[in-house]
């Protein structure tokens, strides 16, 4: 009986001493987006934009794209908004090219309120068909526009 006894006040001991080591379930981090093309450098000066409402995407003459983006700037005297397509090794996955958007800081910073920015541009590198959507990437987030007739990417 004792024998029992002390082999049971044993493995209540094992079984309470595992329940210790025991961490409570942390809350896991959010996910970083991930990009396919690298970064291409910045000029002196220029920065993304803090955030994109909108962007939209269209054939353009000699099989090239017309891109145009709406979003926000860090305060007013922002200037040259334009895009800066970053580098592939080699075609886009899912035919989606990333490009940054970005515009010229003032040189005197003014009020840190936030202001709108339309950009407009073409981009002719890619006329072979290839170009299926655009992802337009700020600061804070990044929209995608995709080509009228093309199958929007699948969720992730």
């Amino acid at each position: 009986m004792l024998r029992k006894t002390v082999l049971v006040a044993g493995v209540l001991a094992c079984l309470s001493l595992t329940a210790c080591g025991e961490k409570p379930a942390e809350q896991a981090a959010p996910v970083a987006e991930k990009f396919f093309g690298r970064e291409a450098p910045l000029y002196a000066g220029q920065e993304k934009l803090e955030s994109i409402q909108s962007g939209t995407i269209e054939a353009g003459p000699g099989g090239g794209v017309i891109l145009k983006a709406s979003g926000m700037t860090a305060g007013a005297g922002w200037t040259q908004a334009g895009f800066l397509p970053r580098v592939y090794a080699g075609k886009a996955p899912d035919g989606i090219y990333e490009v940054d958007v970005v515009a010229q800081k003032p040189t005197t910073p003014g009020a840190a309120t936030l202001t709108s920015v339309e950009v407009n541009g073409d981009w002719s590198k890619f006329t072979d068909g290839r170009v299926k959507g655009v992802k337009y990437i700020s600061k804070t987030n990044s929209v995608v526009a995709m080509l009228p007739g093309a199958s929007a990417p699948p969720a992730k």
